[in-house]
C-alpha cells in the first residue's frame, strides 16, 4: 500500500467543543479574534493525534464571515495569526508537520452560485499575502466550482508551493454515469468529478481532494478521479476529508454550511469513520483526514491504522 499522508480535522467543531468563543456568523474565526490560545491547544491536538498536515484557522476570516469592516481593518493580522499559530504547533512537533494555508470559498461555504470573479481576487489577496510567510503549501478548500480554483491559481501567481485543489461535492445526488455500480457525485456546481481532475491537472495540482461532504459519497468520487487521471497518464495524488454533518434535508440544499449548527451523526464515530476511510484508501485515495466534525480521536485512528508510529506527547 502507497504511504498515507494523515491531515487534521475540522477546527471549528474543535474550537467549538472546546469551549472556544464560537458563533454564528463569525465561525472558527471568532476564536481567533477573542481566544487564540484555543486555536494553538487545537492544532496541538491534531498533532498529538499523529497528523502530518495542519490547516491555518483562516477558513472563516473573510467578509461572508466576519463583515466587510472588521476584514478591512483586522484582516490581514487575522489572517497573519492564523498562520503564525500553525507553523508554531508544526515546529513543536520537530519538523514532521506541514502547514498547508486554508484558502477558502470566499462567499460561503456550498454556494458556488454566489461566487463574483471580479471581487474574488481582493478578498483572496489578503488570504495569500498574510498566510505566505508561514505556509509549507496551499489547500483551497470546500470549491463548489471550477471558476473558484480557477480564480484561487491565478492569485497565486508565480508562487512555486504546491496547491491542492479540495472540491466539495453535492451531497445525496448524481449523475446517471455509473463506475462500479455507483453513481459518479458532482460538484456542487453540477460540475463533473472528471472535470475537476482535468482542471487539476490544467492548474499543476499538487493533490486533488474532495472535503466537507457526506461520507458515502466519496468512494465514488475517488474511483472516478483515479480513472480520469489514469487514462491521461497522470499520478496526481488523490485525498479525502469527509464532513460528520448529519444529511440535510432537501429544501436546506443551497444553504451555506454554516447556516446553523449542524448535528454530527452518532455513527461516524471514529471506528465509523475509519470504515468508510478503509474505502477511500483501497479506491486510491493516498491523503487522508477529516472536515467538519471530525476530531483527534479520528484522527488517531487514521494514523494508529493506516502509519502506526508513536505519536507527539
Amino acid at each position: 500500500m502507497s504511504k498515507i499522508t494523515i491531515l487534521d480535522g475540522g477546527m471549528g467543531r474543535e474550537l467549538h467543543r472546546s469551549g472556544a468563543p464560537f458563533r454564528q456568523p463569525e465561525w472558527s474565526a471568532l476564536a481567533l479574534i477573542e481566544a487564540p490560545e484555543f486555536v494553538e491547544k487545537a492544532h496541538d491536538a491534531f498533532v498529538a493525534a499523529g497528523a502530518d498536515v495542519i490547516t491555518t484557522n483562516s477558513y472563516a476570516v473573510v467578509p461572508f464571515h466576519i463583515g466587510d469592516k472588521r476584514f478591512a481593518e483586522d484582516g490581514l493580522a487575522l489572517v497573519g495569526l492564523s498562520g503564525e499559530l500553525a507553523r508554531a504547533a508544526a515546529a513543536k512537533a520537530g519538523g514532521h508537520v506541514r502547514v498547508a494555508g486554508s484558502l477558502p470559498p470566499v462567499f460561503g461555504s456550498y454556494r458556488p452560485d454566489l461566487f463574483d470573479a471580479d471581487k474574488a481576487p481582493e478578498v483572496l489577496g489578503i488570504l495569500v499575502q498574510g498566510l505566505s510567510p508561514y505556509v509549507d503549501f496551499w489547500l483551497a478548500e470546500t470549491q463548489g466550482s471550477l471558476r473558484e480554483v480557477e480564480s484561487i491559481r491565478a492569485v497565486l501567481g508565480d508562487d512555486i508551493r504546491p496547491l491542492w485543489l479540495a472540491f466539495t461535492l453535492e451531497d445525496g445526488k448524481g449523475v446517471d454515469d455509473v463506475i462500479d455500480g455507483r453513481k459518479l457525485p458532482t460538484l456542487r456546481s453540477g460540475e463533473s468529478v472528471t472535470d475537476a481532475a482535468v482542471k487539476a491537472v490544467d492548474l499543476g495540482a499538487g493533490a486533488l481532494l474532495f472535503n466537507c461532504s457526506q461520507a458515502e459519497i466519496m468512494e465514488a468520487a475517488v474511483r472516478a478521479a483515479r480513472q480520469a487521471l489514469d487514462t491521461r497518464g497522470f499520478s496526481t495524488p488523490i485525498g479525502v476529508y469527509a464532513n460528520a454533518f448529519v444529511p440535510k434535508p432537501e429544501p436546506d440544499a443551497a444553504l451555506p454550511a454554516n447556516a446553523g449548527l449542524s448535528g454530527l451523526r452518532d455513527d461516524l464515530d471514529p471506528p465509523g469513520y475509519l470504515l468508510f476511510a478503509r474505502r477511500w484508501v483501497e479506491a486510491g485515495a493516498t491523503i487522508v483526514g477529516g472536515c467538519c466534525g471530525i476530531g483527534p480521536e479520528h484522527i488517531a485512528e487514521l494514523r494508529q491504522t493506516f502509519d502506526p508510529r508513536p505519536v507527539v506527547a
